[in-house]
């Protein structure tokens, strides 16, 4: 129909409705993680130009006495980059969202020491379009307190509302003025450089900017694992960033035989070529998946299990048909549905809003936001413990796995014409 011909070109925003909640005053907050682990969190910036890796690690550590829960929201040019993402006034925008979320939280302690004595399962995080490394800190560290070291990598595909890179300063006057200061050579020689959201042009077709876009975020997964791996070996990697976390503490303490793909929307779509290109990912978890960017063709090549965790609100028929390709006889596919959630239901800005504006503003569903987050998370953790072979207490979710819920759909919501399929 010309309604699902629309939907196929869909884009999923960030913010469907275009508003925000309200995190003044911490009524609001990103629920901590359940499991028995404190969680960590640090950045890394390996490579200062537009092709190198950027993420944000959240890991098991140790408790200490001086603890520092960073900004949900690093800087005011991440507010300016979801300011032209949503098409509003950058100057009124900062206003509004430093007054809604400038006193929000991550709920993990900032460049805490990690906690050793064990080899951790890897998941490697990709986000959806218009969002970057912090937005799914409640996902990141729910894993991160049951024990897995997580990379949410910032992609710079312009898929990201705001991300930055670094570039040399090149005239004689600055890199003198820069000489003599007793800072890192690496800081003295570089100025930030943002990029932000790239809208698409009057007349652009959109499938083929998607379709180059979903190819460099997964070679940016894959990079990030790469650096991962380097980390545990004990080699060095230096960080543009000069955080103070100290890298080596993660040396040997990754099980690389062990690592997944997640990812929300785009980052959906990111997980499902991720799994093409790299085999060292065991499985993936794509959650509410954007489908348009992928060639079929690959989907043949895709030989991992996937786990597609959708939202009842946010599927149709076109997407829906695209994940059922990728169904096989003998590789595990599964899908499940939360009843009730929407679309936003999967990033931290559903529990920084009450639920009057959250369901107008299409943040929040019909479901509580705790309850589906805890649906989403406790099947990934089931999923994860049967295709990565971990030898916990997941399993206790696996009715989730195959929707037996009250508030889960096993598949889908969507009819799909048996013709069609």
């Amino acid at each position: 129909s010309r309604t699902l011909a629309k939907r196929h070109r869909f884009e999923p925003s960030l913010f469907a409705g275009g508003a925000m909640g309200n995190c003044s005053g911490h009524d609001f907050s990103i629920p901590p993680g359940k499991g028995p682990h404190h969680v960590g969190c640090t950045d890394l910036m390996v490579g200062h130009t537009v092709e190198g890796t950027f993420f944000r690690l959240y890991y098991p550590c140790q408790l200490s006495e001086r603890s520092e829960n960073p900004d949900w929201v690093p800087t005011k040019e991440y507010f300016n980059g979801l300011a032209d993402f949503m098409k509003i006034n950058r100057r009124l925008s900062e206003r509004i969202f430093n007054y809604l979320f400038g006193s929000c939280k991550i709920p993990a302690t900032w460049n805490a020491a990690f906690k050793p004595n064990t080899k951790h399962p890897v998941v490697i995080f990709s986000h959806g379009l218009g969002a970057f490394r912090t937005l799914y800190s409640a996902i990141c560290v729910e894993l991160a307190s049951q024990g897995f070291i997580v990379a949410s990598v910032e992609h710079r595909d312009e898929s990201a509302s705001a991300t930055f890179y670094f570039k040399e300063k090149s005239t004689p006057e600055q890199k003198e003025q820069t000489s003599n200061q007793n800072i890192p050579t690496t800081h003295a020689n570089l100025v930030q450089q943002w990029m932000y959201y790239r809208a698409l042009k009057t007349g652009e077709p959109e499938f083929p900017l998607r379709n180059k876009q979903v190819k460099q975020r997964a070679d940016e997964c894959i990079r990030a694992l790469d650096i991962l791996f380097t980390v545990n070996s004990g080699n060095m990697v230096e960080n543009v960033l000069k955080t103070p976390f100290d890298w080596s503490t993660l040396e040997n303490s990754m099980d690389l035989c062990r690592i997944a793909v997640m990812g929300h929307s785009f980052g959906g779509a990111t997980v499902i070529e991720c799994l093409c290109k790299e085999v060292r990912f065991k499985c993936g978890i794509a959650l509410d998946t954007w489908m348009f960017p992928l060639d079929e063709v690959i989907f043949p090549q895709v030989k991992q299990p996937i786990f597609f965790i959708n939202s009842e609100k946010f599927q149709w028929a076109g997407n829906i048909f695209r994940m059922k390709k990728l169904d096989s006889a003998t590789i595990p596919r599964k899908m499940i549905t939360i009843r009730g959630a929407v679309h936003q239901s999967f990033p931290d800005f559903t529990f920084l809003t009450g639920n009057c504006l959250g369901k107008i503003f299409k943040l929040q569903g019909n479901v509580d936001p705790h309850l589906a987050m805890d649906l989403s998370n406790r099947a990934s953790l089931a999923f994860l413990q049967r295709h990565l072979s971990l030898e916990r207490d997941f399993n206790q979710w696996d009715q989730l796995i195959d929707g037996k819920d009250n508030h889960l759909i096993p598949g889908t919501n969507i009819t799909l014409l048996q013709s069609a399929l």
